[in-house]
Order: structure tokens, then C-alpha cells, then sequence
């Protein structure tokens, strides 16, 4: 769901990098020394899984995990999906340096989000927790979907059909999302509970 460059409108990339630049700095204040750690794993895991590409039709389509690490991190997200974003624009070309700030939006934003509409229910160990889990990965994916499409159409009315597209192509990967995090939930939950205590 990577932003190319040479797509975006001026004023789009400004107020992406603009939001950008203020949810990183919520975000390192909010990173203690203990989470550095956990941010560097989580970004890491970001990295790998949007490498991992499954074509469909003309585009393809890739796992985000954004909203497994909004869960853990919580503002913490927007600088490790930044770093992450940062080195697969730099390594692979994914993305682009005068996008990144837009593409951090649409991969942070609904992290953050996330963390606060469902990570207190999805730390619940009942069914109630196991659905808001699920509606964490699937949310994430969904809102990184309307903000990309959002950014899509501010650039100009020839994108509607694009953006449209991109929500479509990112149906399956909403479910499978979901699916993929409502089992990471489950499994930290047996294993480490207390990463996923944290306020």
C-alpha cells in the first residue's frame, strides 16, 4: 500500500510529512528505554512481512502488521513504522523519500487508532478480547486503505478509480489480517501477557 513517487500532489506530501513529523515526536517521548527493543522487533517485522508481495490482477497485495504493532506500541508505532518505511524506500525503492511521510500516515495512523478504539477489549481473554483482536488487524488494513485512498483523490479526481481499487484489492488482506492478529494476541497472551498490559 506503499505511495510511489511522482504521484502525490505538492500539498499532499506537505501535510503527510507535517502529521508525520508530530506523530514521531508523540511518539519517541511515549518509548521508554524498555520498548526500544520491542519497537526495533516490531519494526522489523513490518519490514519483512510488506516484502512478502501476492499478485492480484494488475497489482498485488501484502501483509501491513500495522495493527499488531500499534497494539504494543501505541504512539511508539509512528517511529518504528517511520524507520521501517525509511529503509524499505532506501533498500527496495517500496514507497519513496518525498512520500514517506504520507506513506508513515497511512500505515501509523490506524495503528494509533487502533491502540485506542479496541486494545483495552482486546486485552480482555474472552470472546469479547479474541473479536476486538481481530478488529484491530482488520480496522488497520481498512484504514490504511481510506487514507491511501484519501491521499489518492486530494492529488486529483483521475485517482477515484485507483483508490477505489486499492480498497477492493485489500479486502482479503483485511480478513487475513485480522486472523494473523487475533492469533499473535492469543499466543502473547499465553506466553508474555505483560506486553500487552501496558496503558
Amino acid at each position: 500500500m506503499h505511495i510511489s513517487e511522482g504521484i502525490l500532489s505538492g500539498p499532499v506530501l506537505l501535510s503527510g510529512a507535517a502529521l508525520a513529523a508530530v506523530g514521531t515526536g508523540i511518539g519517541l517521548k511515549s518509548l521508554d528505554y524498555d520498548r526500544i527493543a520491542r519497537a526495533g522487533i516490531l519494526a522489523a517485522s513490518f519490514f519483512v512481512a510488506s516484502l512478502i508481495h501476492v499478485p492480484i490482477g494488475p497489482s498485488s497485495v501484502h501483509l501491513l502488521l500495522n495493527g499488531i504493532v500499534g497494539l504494543l506500541l501505541g504512539w511508539g508505532a509512528v517511529p518504528a513504522l517511520l524507520v521501517a518505511l525509511l529503509l524499505q524506500g532506501v533498500l527496495f525503492q517500496f514507497g519513496g523519500i518525498t512520500t514517506l511521510g504520507v506513506n508513515t500516515v497511512i500505515m501509523a495512523a490506524p495503528a494509533v487508532i487502533a491502540y485506542y478504539l479496541f486494545g483495552p477489549w482486546a486485552r480482555r481473554p474472552d470472546a469479547i478480547g479474541m473479536a476486538a483482536a481481530f478488529l484491530v488487524g482488520f480496522c488497520s488494513v481498512l484504514l490504511s486503505g481510506v487514507i491511501a485512498a484519501a491521499a489518492l483523490m486530494l492529488t486529483g479526481e483521475g485517482f477515484l478509480e485507483v483508490a477505489g481499487l486499492i480498497l477492493a484489492a485489500h479486502i482479503p488482506v483485511m480478513v487475513i489480517e485480522g486472523i494473523v492478529t487475533l492469533f499473535c494476541v492469543m499466543f502473547l497472551r499465553k506466553v508474555q501477557p505483560s506486553l500487552l498490559d501496558h496503558r
